[in-house]
């Protein structure tokens, strides 16, 4: 999976919207999480038009969650903006085979997919603006982190 820069603006401005007790504009959005605001109007209307979010008119108007914040995923934000979280070449990978000493690699493909469900379809944007992460998303960037330490010169 490749994270776009769409989907981390996405994610971003979900996350500040589930922070916040008021509507935001989309101004407001982007000043926040530094995202260029012309950009964020299209990620807007996709996650309008895909109801997670609504807008309202007005001087007190802006964009708010169109669900509490606890039952939005961010595969649930990801699926909008970008399609399947994983992808293999617009494949279902139910019936993927391969031939040779390729043949195990549908299930890596599988295990990829799976893995990802797991940590994003777990993950809500309650979490993330609570700072409060799933157990599983703590230790999987847990062992990241002590995967990539380097005390190399």
């Amino acid at each position: 999976m490749r994270i776009t820069a769409k989907t981390d603006y996405a994610v971003r401005a979900m996350a500040e919207l589930a922070a916040s007790d008021v509507p935001l504009t989309a101004e407001k959005l982007a000043a926040r999480q530094d995202i260029p605001v012309r950009f964020l109007f299209g990620i807007l209307r996709e996650l309008r038009v895909n109801r997670l979010v609504h807008s309202m008119r007005g001087p007190e108007g802006g964009y708010a969650l169109a669900l509490p914040a606890a039952e939005i995923s961010l595969a649930d934000v990801i699926r909008v903006v970008d399609g399947p979280l994983a992808n293999v070449r617009d494949l279902s990978l139910t019936g993927l085979s391969y031939p040779g000493p390729a043949a195990p690699l549908p299930d890596v493909w599988r295990a990829v997919r799976t893995s990802l469900r797991e940590v994003l379809e777990t993950t809500r944007l309650s979490d993330l603006a609570s700072g409060d992460l799933p157990d599983v998303v703590r230790a999987r960037a847990d062992a990241y982190l002590a995967d990539t330490h380097d005390d190399r010169p």
